[in-house]
């Protein structure tokens, strides 16, 4: 195989001819008019004309291919005490039905289904029914308020809405149902029905003629074929948070997603059809639709499925057990998980209580990978650690190192460089708002030159205008990333920080990002968020806030005069960090990532939503409180 520099110049001076090659991964109804359709920019299509189905892709096609007796999919739930897998056979024949179920319901292709469901094989199911069938699911992260719930409702219009009874935590059963009855209660658009997975630790009571229980949905239904439907048609629509309060909804194709996918399991994570791939995700999250449900079986991997926590199920070797006992070769997780393991383990002492000798590579995204949580990964699993990057809108890697293609040296605090087919600059805007590339070592935005590659979000559901407005007025003929960061003299990617993190102290920009990487090289500090605060004479201010590891020996004040100099060292007086807290734990959202801005909102006494899809509310008042007795929460310092 060539050389990453030799493919990756190949994919952006012919990418009609790369992403063709590409293509060839992918089983086709019918081929393609033209691999790009670009006559209606910005607004590209990738395979205009082909036809196929992402189902049979997933499935099937594995199954005629003689392999429907390997395993497909393991789940694994250390909460309910449960393990069970699926051959490929089992699963086809699974969704077959439940797409049969939903056609019954009177589904047809192009119509929405609303999947509201916890990590459990069903979430799988309906997801690959959908597509089956041809319909559009959007998955919803399961226990999301009713409110945010309806919005999604109101923007999709979902003719059915598939949930559970219940999701089920280390502590504690969270009923599904009422959150469901109030969404619906309070949403415009109304489903035709529900269909509901009965769990046996919290059963739902049923609304009659709406609802309808999933296994007899299931047991009652004829199997559906596969419904080839256009490369450009959605597969799915995943929301993500908009500067409005109201939900963007990122829409994703069929054809070129399922060729990004197929090319990205080979040539960046460097996996074989046959080995087991685990993302310790949530399908409610761009990473599970991607890389729990649909590239690795796309792939023909075995994907696992894990209903559990990083620590305390049962404790911070769970994710070790878990890649050892189902044979997990390469593993794909968020920073904030591998801190939170860090913090319980320092010494590493129940890694080395498993057999990790078959396990070849962990991947992080999700959040920066801040260098000394990167170290300690690489120190303690002897295996290659590699920060990657890319977002809900591009639904694929923008930045990796390539293991499936050449091994680059490993830069802490950076994702390597830009992954083929993205066209990586870093800009800002000139004194005329004319978009300029700035020298390389230099802090700007990251955006990605048009048109992006198969597998981005080609538009928003029904919102073109925003689509324009959100991602490609900034720089025109650049898809803007809202993350700021550097390209080096090597050409490796240093992905700093989001755009408005970026903070001007007394006119000059620093990256928060710069400034967490310092703080969190203090031996002590587990964890840490640094945001700029308001502040009267400098205009903005860094604020750290730290999460200690377990059993630190220094007494709280020593460590935060500590983080304060060691800054100052390393970055200058003109960071001008003069106040570092000590906090219990940090606000995220479900799926790892620091709630820094609602933290910035607190400290400057601005308002601020509580975020939907933050983990645990009950953070915020701690941390508002612990605040307020530091001075903060009021007019600027």
């Amino acid at each position: 195989m060539p050389g990453y520099a030799e493919i990756y110049r190949r994919s952006l001076a012919t990418p009609e001819a790369f992403w063709a090659e590409a293509a060839g991964a992918v089983d086709w109804e019918t081929r393609w008019e033209r691999v790009l359709d670009d006559s209606r920019p910005p607004f590209y299509r990738w395979f205009a004309g082909g036809r196929l189905n992402t189902c049979w892709n997933a499935l099937d096609r594995h199954v005629a291919a003689g392999n429907g007796e390997r395993t497909a999919l393991i789940w694994d739930s250390p909460v309910t005490g449960t393990i069970k897998s699926f051959t490929y056979r089992e699963l086809r024949d699974r969704v077959a039905r439940f797409a049969g179920g939903l056609a019954g319901l009177g589904v047809r292709a192009g119509d929405r289904v609303l999947i509201y469901m916890p990590m459990v094989p069903e979430a799988a199911i309906a997801m690959l029914a959908c597509a089956r069938i041809g319909a559009i699911h959007s998955v919803v992260f399961g226990g999301f308020a009713p409110h945010e719930l309806a919005t999604r409702i109101d923007d999709a219009k979902p003719r059915v809405i598939v949930a559970a009874s219940c999701g089920v935590e280390v502590n504690r059963v969270i009923p599904y149902q009422p959150l469901v009855d109030a969404a619906i209660a309070e949403a415009r658009s109304k489903p035709d029905a529900c269909v509901m997975l009965q769990r046996p630790m919290g059963r739902a009571a049923l609304t009659p003629g709406r609802d309808h229980d999933w296994h007899e949905l299931e047991a009652a239904a004829q199997p559906a074929d596969c419904v080839p439907v256009l490369a450009t048609d959605p597969l799915y629509i995943l929301y993500t948070s908009g500067t409005t309060g109201v939900p963007k909804g990122v829409v994703r194709d069929n054809g070129g997603y399922a060729v990004a996918l197929a090319w990205s399991m080979r040539h960046i994570y460097g996996v074989a059809p046959d080995e087991v791939f685990w993302t310790a995700s949530d399908v409610g999250w761009v990473v599970g639709h991607s890389y729990i449900v649909y590239a690795p079986l796309i792939h023909g991997c075995t994907t696992v499925m894990y209903e559990g926590k990083p620590v305390g199920t049962p404790d911070a070797g769970a994710f070790w057990r878990v890649i050892e006992q189902h044979d997990v070769r390469v593993f794909f997780t968020a920073p904030t998980a591998f801190r939170a393991i860090k913090r319980e383990d320092p010494e590493g002492a129940l890694i080395r209580a498993h057999d990790l000798s078959r396990f070849r590579a962990l991947f992080l995204a999700g959040e920066r990978a801040d260098p000394p949580t990167v170290a300690w990964a690489e120190e303690q699993l002897k295996v290659p650690v590699i920060d990657h990057w890319w977002q809900t809108e591009t639904g694929w890697p923008i930045g990796a190192n390539c293991l499936g293609i050449e091994r680059m040296p490993v830069k802490h605090g950076s994702c390597t460089r830009a992954v083929p087919g993205w066209d990586v600059r870093v800009l800002e805007a000139d004194a005329v708002g004319e978009a300029r590339e700035v020298p390389a070592g230099e802090i700007g935005a990251l955006a990605v030159k048009l048109p992006l590659p198969p597998g981005a979000l080609p538009t928003l559901w029904q919102a073109e205008e925003r689509f324009v407005e959100s991602y490609l007025s900034a720089y025109p003929g650049y898809y803007q990333t809202a993350d700021a960061g550097m390209i080096d003299s090597d050409g490796y990617i240093h992905v700093m920080t989001r755009t408005d993190d970026i903070i001007n102290v007394a006119a000059h920009r620093l990256s928060t990002g710069e400034i967490e990487e310092v703080v969190a090289s203090h031996p002590d500090v587990a964890e840490c968020a640094v945001m700029g605060v308001a502040d009267a004479l400098k205009g903005q201010v860094p604020l750290a806030l730290v999460v200690l590891k377990a059993g630190a020996a220094r007494a709280p004040q020593q460590i935060e005069a500590e983080v304060v100099a060691l800054v100052r060292q390393r970055i200058g007086p003109i960071a001008s960090l003069r106040t570092t807290l000590i906090v219990e734990r940090l606000p995220k959202t479900r799926s790892g990532k620091i709630l820094r801005g609602t933290m910035r909102s607190i400290a400057d006494g601005t308002e601020y939503r509580m975020p939907a899809t933050i983990d645990d509310p009950a953070i915020l008042p701690e941390i508002e409180a612990a605040l307020k007795q530091a001075g903060y929460g009021g007019e600027p310092r």
